[in-house]
């Protein structure tokens, strides 16, 4: 059986289209929110320690919540036998969450470092995926990709401790920015349907 196309079902992606598109200003005032606030994190020093500070109190925040939820659960399948597992397990993640928020010069720094080292690692393992692809075409953007990820990581990690009180939030400001772009983007292109 069809539907005739003058008819679309409530859920249908063009009705949900139809909806998006009459929201254009919404996406293009969150666009430019988020460009100015990532601007406003770039712009200066110091825009650049409440970048980070707001990013560990930000993960801090998730590592709280994630380890009531673990603790809560522990107690849910306590005749499982994985109790004690669990259970410290959020027991670490609670405690992780609140160093965070006690001691955030603490956390960024950890953080920081940890953000080298992935870099580096992701940069490695992106390495041995491009060779891998090396006879497809387009392998060489992700070659491109391996070495910048590579080249952060060794800055990050050859600078740290002592930028840690900056880089998260130069990496947030720049997420910021281009996320906005791309936000406000969209919202021009729907505006324009």
């Amino acid at each position: 059986m069809s539907t005739p196309s003058s008819i679309t079902p409530a859920g249908s992606l063009a009705s949900h289209l139809h909806e998006v598109r009459a929201k254009w200003g919404w996406f293009v005032a969150l666009g430019l929110i988020m460009v100015i606030a990532g601007a406003v994190a770039l712009g200066s020093s110091y825009g650049l320690v409440i970048g980070t500070l707001v990013s560990v109190y930000y993960i801090g925040a998730m590592m709280v919540v994630g380890g009531i939820a673990q603790i809560f659960h522990a107690f849910s399948v306590k005749g499982w036998g994985g109790f004690l597992f669990w259970l410290f397990d959020g027991i670490l993640y609670l405690a992780a969450g609140a160093l965070a928020f006690a001691q955030p010069d603490l956390a960024a720094t950890v953080l920081t470092l940890l953000l080298g080292i992935s870099l580096i690692i992701g940069g490695i393992f992106r390495l041995f995926a491009a060779f891998k692809l090396r006879p497809a075409k387009g392998w060489g953007w992700i070659l491109f990709s391996a070495v910048i990820a590579m080249i952060l990581g060794i800055e990050i990690t050859v600078q740290w401790p002592i930028n840690s009180m900056w880089i998260l939030g130069l990496f947030l400001g720049i997420d910021l920015i281009f996320n906005g772009f791309t936000i406000l983007m969209l919202g021009l292109g729907l505006r324009k349907h």
